[in-house]
């Protein structure tokens, strides 16, 4: 593993992510901040395929605030049950819906403070609208980029609030709302969670963590054992 400072390291990251992912693409189907939010808020704890493949039969009863408030929270309940948490999502959904029309004039709010003051919106999904939706530099983590901040040795924080924060002092913020669509790209490519080989992995093989390679060299070496013991008990 190379010697370098954590900001080299960070530039040098980014360089490779984005010769991996020169287009970044939103993974969540939308066609405006409202149907972003909701297709956001809905990801919660659900794969963006799955919420794909939900939404758009949600936009097509509701794509505003107008029209989702004129359903019941049951009906949307119906809808979204493939997202898991359905329950909690339905009544956030409907709730902020009718927050949207009484205290901002219809329009999602383009500020963090009254993103997050919204049912069912955190940190997290204020700053992919944010970022997205309105262009606002934001770094939305979740735990594919926990995930690789740690394995990269860019973050020891506990919590994704403190990885935020030592991702942002290691980026510049001109490249904030890209970048963390294209870790996401990688961990989703590259990194999964397992198996992972970071002998193999385009980013770690370089900058991992020293801890993965000594758990990675366990596990083979205990697996190893494994088929040789099955092939003594069982010879041919």
């Amino acid at each position: 593993m190379q010697k370098v400072s954590k900001k080299e390291k960070a530039l040098h990251i980014a360089s490779i992510l984005h010769g991996l992912y020169p287009e970044t693409p939103v993974p969540l189907q939308h066609s405006d901040p409202y149907t972003l939010l909701i297709a956001v808020l809905l990801s919660a704890q659900c794969t963006d395929e799955r919420v794909n493949k939900v939404t758009p039969h949600l936009f097509a009863m509701a794509s505003n605030p107008q029209d989702m408030i004129k359903l019941d929270v049951l009906s949307i309940e119906k809808v979204i049950k493939p997202c898991g948490l359905s329950p909690r999502k339905s009544k956030a959904i409907y709730d902020l819906s009718n927050i949207i029309l009484d205290k901002h004039a219809g329009q999602v709010p383009d500020n963090f403070e009254d993103l997050e003051a919204l049912p069912g919106v955190g940190h997290k999904t204020a700053s992919v609208v944010m970022s997205q939706a309105f262009g606002v530099p934001a770094f939305p983590v979740d735990t594919h980029i926990h995930r690789l901040a740690w394995r990269w040795n860019l973050s020891n924080g506990k919590n994704v609030e403190q990885t935020e924060k030592d991702l942002k002092r290691l980026f510049p913020e001109s490249i904030w709302n890209r970048l963390h669509l294209q870790i996401i790209f990688f961990g989703r490519q590259y990194c999964q969670a397992r198996p992972h080989n970071p002998y193999e992995c385009p980013i770690c093989s370089i900058y991992g963590r020293k801890q993965m390679f000594t758990d990675y060299d366990k596990i083979q070496t205990l697996q190893q054992m494994k088929r040789q013991s099955k092939s003594k008990n069982n010879p041919a």
